[in-house]
């Protein structure tokens, strides 16, 4: 007879049977898929107790400011009145409350409120997509007045932080200010990301080729994109390549650059974008060819063809890429896409070849300057006027008279 030593205070284990054995899988995959909910459950909990916070915070800041504006205004009309003031008020929140109460964040507490002054001290529920439609007729109106009626935003975004409104609250006109907000909201724009779409002027590159009725609409309703002029811009901002002068430079650095850093390239670009191909081949019955880089845009359904231009844009460019897209027609797009759109994004665009040239006329083919880096706003504003001047020449409502005058008043030094 065998027996079994057992070990004080342990009791043998009973043989595992298969049938035991499969119990005990079944539990291990239960609990895994239990543990995933209750992640899931604790993981939305957090988040929207940080989000409840930072509503919180948001209207704190909003009161906080309006009490201080009302205490200014009713106070002494003198400057270091107001000085002395909010250095008092820092030094005594800051010893209840600690840090995050310093002068300079009660003025930025003051500019969040004389920025958003028209809005109620509440977390909106409505999303931005609900923006009620704008009467038509009031486009014809002053931007800013017109902008009154078309106000559908009452409360602050549950979605933006306080260093967002902080951001939003820096920008002088309320037109400007509203888009940024809404994209910001709409695109879950990082503060870091909103930042640099303020620097680098999106709202004014965005309106360079609208009409009014286009520029109330991505005042009041952020950027729709309903056709190809939509998602393009003048010019396009790629400081984020960290290139030297395209002077230096060759169009296949300036490819493997982009390709690189595709992510704020795709953000540059705009909404919808998708990577298809680089140097993707297009062939006919005796040649090859190679257009530099192909994106897809699920709210357009078509391809977007890019060719890299390190010089000026020259008639050669243009004929090049209206091939590019013909072929690309006939050869790649699918039966549920629309036509394809052909974008030359070069280092100095020519108004004179894009007068003369099927750019002109076309709705499928654009072409752009790029910009490798992130200029003033003075720069930028100038380059803007430039390409307006430039257009409303070609559409006849400037005289020559008057470009002329503009443009030599551009070219003096400040």
């Amino acid at each position: 007879m065998v027996t079994r030593k057992v070990r004080a205070g342990k009791s043998a284990s009973p043989p595992q049977t298969p049938a035991m054995e499969g119990s005990a899988l079944i539990v291990v995959e239960q609990h895994g898929e239990l543990m995933d909910r209750v992640v899931t459950i604790l993981d939305q909990a957090r988040t929207n107790v940080l989000r409840a916070v930072n509503s919180n915070m948001v209207i704190a800041y909003w009161l906080i400011g309006r009490e201080i504006v009302q205490a200014l205004q009713g106070g002494e009309d003198r400057a270091d009145y107001g000085s002395r003031l909010l250095a008092e008020l820092s030094e005594s929140l800051k010893r209840r409350y600690g840090r995050g109460f310093s002068v300079t964040n009660l003025k930025y507490f003051r500019m969040f409120f004389q920025a958003y002054a028209n809005r109620t001290p509440e977390i909106r529920h409505k999303p931005c997509d609900e923006l009620s439609e704008l009467d038509q007729a009031s486009v014809l109106a002053d931007l800013s007045a017109a902008l009154e009626a078309a106000e559908a935003l009452k409360g602050f975004s549950p979605n933006l932080s306080w260093s967002h409104y902080r951001s939003l609250s820096m920008i002088e006109h309320r037109a400007e200010r509203l888009f940024y907000e809404i994209e910001a909201e709409r695109c879950n724009w990082s503060q870091p990301v909103l930042e640099r779409q303020i620097h680098s002027q999106l709202f004014a590159r965005l309106l360079k080729s609208r009409d009014k009725a286009g520029m109330l609409k991505l005042a009041s309703a952020g950027q729709t994109v309903e056709r190809p002029m939509d998602v393009i811009k003048h010019p396009y901002v790629l400081d984020f390549l960290d290139l030297p002068d395209a002077i230096q430079l060759h169009e296949s650095e300036l490819e493997a650059a982009i390709i690189e850093k595709l992510q704020p390239f795709l953000l540059e670009l705009g909404k919808g974008f998708a990577f298809v191909a680089r140097q993707h081949r297009v062939s006919s019955e005796s040649q090859h060819f190679y257009v530099d880089l192909v994106f897809y845009n699920y709210l357009l359904k078509c391809f977007l063809l890019i060719d890299l231009k390190i010089g000026r844009l020259t008639h050669q460019d243009v004929g090049q890429m209206d091939m590019y897209v013909r072929m690309f027609d006939d050869l790649r797009r699918g039966d549920g896409d629309n036509p394809t759109v052909g974008l030359i994004l070069c280092a100095e665009r020519d108004e004179v070849v894009a007068r003369y040239s099927v750019l002109n006329e076309s709705q499928q083919l654009f072409a752009s300057k790029y910009m490798l880096y992130l200029p003033s706003e003075e720069e930028l504003r100038a380059e803007i006027e430039r390409l307006q001047i430039e257009v409303e020449q070609l559409a006849g409502t400037v005289s020559d008279s008057e470009t002329v005058e503009k443009s030599s008043r551009e070219r003096q030094p400040k």
